[in-house]
């Protein structure tokens, strides 16, 4: 994500922080400084908030160590003004699965407020109505309770939040896994709608959240879609056979020219027989800028490109290829190459069989 900084690894996981994070950290240290007139209240704010998103990477952390157990991988987790975010390479296949992996979340959450309301009552701390009802009082109270409002607010059936996620799967048990994406998706939109409504109101915070989730179910109910209508496909299927490929004495000069005499954008670097490495558009530019036109492709440092093979399920290339280099795989049959695919050859395929699809039903 832009304007992201790796702040640490953690389980083998990388943890970034949004630049607009930082602008929240300053908001609350500003409006403590204008509520009690102190810089400690206004370090104590922003020590607050600081603490409340660590809760908050404990929360993801509860998703991704769970999809862990299930053989799926964490991409990062990215803290957000809104929230943290876990990028998690795909949702487990089967609903008792994900029901585990949506409820991990909030769980390490009514944990965390279960362990200050214990250090509260050992210590016998008192909270009067008065601090119940402002931004004052013992911060580990202030923290106990955000997180049961964490727990609770995450469990709303919002989709795709934990609740909606939880709601999906147990649709699923019931109908396709398509149709059930699709009706918590419409929740979850009916959700948006809510608190837009609410946020012109009373907090306009959670205009933000609507929208996250109104853009959040409808790409997750889209991607749900396309995988159905790529089911059963091959990568033999969607492979390009016509295409342009360099030889590692070539310059960059023929790499131009053939990105202005076509449409290709990345090129297969080798032979008919064996592909090698990846020139993708990208890295076209930034040699060019280095080098300059004339410098040869076997002189760079370029990427080397995956092989797959000709019956690969194009279901399984769309959650990998996005990481791969230039987004481009090459076909492999008979231990020969006969094509590539990138992720434009899906989504021509993927048009073509909706368009089929939909005039079956027609």
């Amino acid at each position: 994500m832009k304007w992201s900084w790796k702040i640490a690894r953690i389980a083998g996981i990388d943890i970034y922080m949004h630049a607009t994070f930082l602008l929240l950290v300053m908001w609350f240290g500003f409006y403590y400084w204008k509520t009690f007139g102190t810089v400690a209240a206004a370090v104590n704010g922003m020590l607050y908030i600081i603490a409340l998103f660590g809760c908050v990477v404990l929360h993801e952390f509860g998703h991704a160590l769970t999809a862990r157990r299930y053989g799926i991988v964490t991409r990062h987790i990215t803290l957000l003004p809104i929230g943290g975010v876990a990028s998690l390479e795909r949702m487990p296949e089967k609903p008792r699965h994900e029901i585990l992996v949506a409820i991990a979340g909030p769980a390490v959450n009514i944990v965390i407020a279960s362990i200050l309301w214990l250090w509260l009552h050992l210590n016998n701390t008192q909270i009067t109505t008065e601090e119940l009802m402002t931004t004052g009082g013992p911060f580990a109270f202030r923290l106990m309770v955000v997180n049961i409002f964490l727990a609770v607010f995450n469990l709303l059936p919002a989709f795709p939040m934990d609740g909606g996620r939880v709601l999906r799967a147990a649709l699923a048990t019931r109908m396709p896994h398509a149709e059930a994406t699709r009706r918590a998706s419409i929740i979850g939109q009916n959700f948006a709608l809510l608190f837009g409504v609410l946020g012109l109101f009373y907090n306009p915070f959670l205009l933000l959240i609507a929208v996250f989730l109104w853009f959040g179910a409808s790409a997750e109910n889209q991607l749900e879609q396309t995988k159905v209508a790529l089911h059963d496909l091959t990568a033999e299927q969607a492979m390009l056979t016509e295409f342009h490929i360099l030889s590692p004495d070539d310059t960059l000069n023929q790499a131009i020219d053939y990105t202005l005499a076509s449409t290709q954008r990345d090129f297969p670097i080798g032979t008919t027989q064996h592909l090698t490495h990846v020139l993708s558009q990208k890295d076209l530019l930034q040699a060019l800028q280095q080098f300059g036109s004339t410098i040869r492709l076997g002189q760079l440092q370029l990427p080397e490109i995956h092989t797959v093979p000709a019956s690969s399920p194009i279901q399984k290339l769309m959650t990998e290829m996005p990481g791969m280099p230039g987004s481009m795989v090459a076909v492999e049959k008979n231990n020969r190459v006969i094509g590539i695919v990138d992720l434009e050859n899906i989504i021509e395929l993927m048009r073509i069989n909706q368009a089929l699809y939909s005039q079956k039903e027609f």
